[in-house]
């Protein structure tokens, strides 16, 4: 029950409480004209805005997916695109536990808007797919290539080649070995970003 108890208040907790000084440490950093901000959690690049997950859904994303990452926002892989870049933006979170961001993942629907906050610029994706849609192996790395391609010939992300983002997390709320994807594709910009 401790254990239990650890991993479902605590974590979350404490998950809580290092996004925010996170987002905190990366509005000062941008006001100081910093796109990247070195904090105690990793080194932050942006924050992550998910309208289907509530309005005031604001969390930091990090460079890595470490543990550490994991548990102060979401992860951005190592080798992927950059927020707006061409090629695959890929980002990971915790669907439960350590802050869980991405709890409510099951929920986004194909044409939902994701917005990637970043010192100089907001980009606005589009997914293509739903947060139920599509289920792959942990070990399934082509979902994290420059332009995916699905092997099985199932779900295709649209925007190959392009400026993709891809979001993960663990498809069932305990342990599994299978990770849920959402593809989406980048369809707009805001440069009035107010820090």
């Amino acid at each position: 029950m401790v254990w239990l108890a650890w991993q479902f208040w605590v974590t979350n907790w404490l998950s809580h409480h290092r996004q925010q000084e996170v987002t905190s440490e990366l509005h000062r950093g941008w006001q100081g004209g910093s796109d990247r901000v070195h904090t105690d959690f990793g080194t932050a690049i942006a924050i992550l805005h998910i309208p289907r997950f509530g309005d005031d859904f604001a969390v930091p994303v990090l460079e890595g997916d470490s543990a550490g990452v994991l548990a102060a926002g979401t992860g951005h892989l190592p080798g992927t695109a950059l927020p707006g870049a061409v090629g695959n933006f890929v980002v990971a979170g915790h669907r439960v536990t350590h802050g869980e961001p991405f709890a409510d993942f099951p929920d986004l629907r194909a044409h939902d808007k994701v917005y990637v906050e970043t010192r100089t610029t907001t980009y606005i994706y589009e997914l293509e797919n739903s947060g139920r849609s599509l289920v792959v192996p942990f070990t399934a790395t082509w979902v994290a290539d420059p332009s995916p391609v699905n092997p099985s010939g199932g779900m295709q992300p649209t925007g190959v080649g392009d400026r993709l983002l891809t979001l993960f997390t663990c498809s069932e709320l305990f342990h599994t070995d299978n990770r849920s994807v959402v593809f989406g594709h980048l369809v707009g910009t805001s440069h009035a970003v107010a820090h």
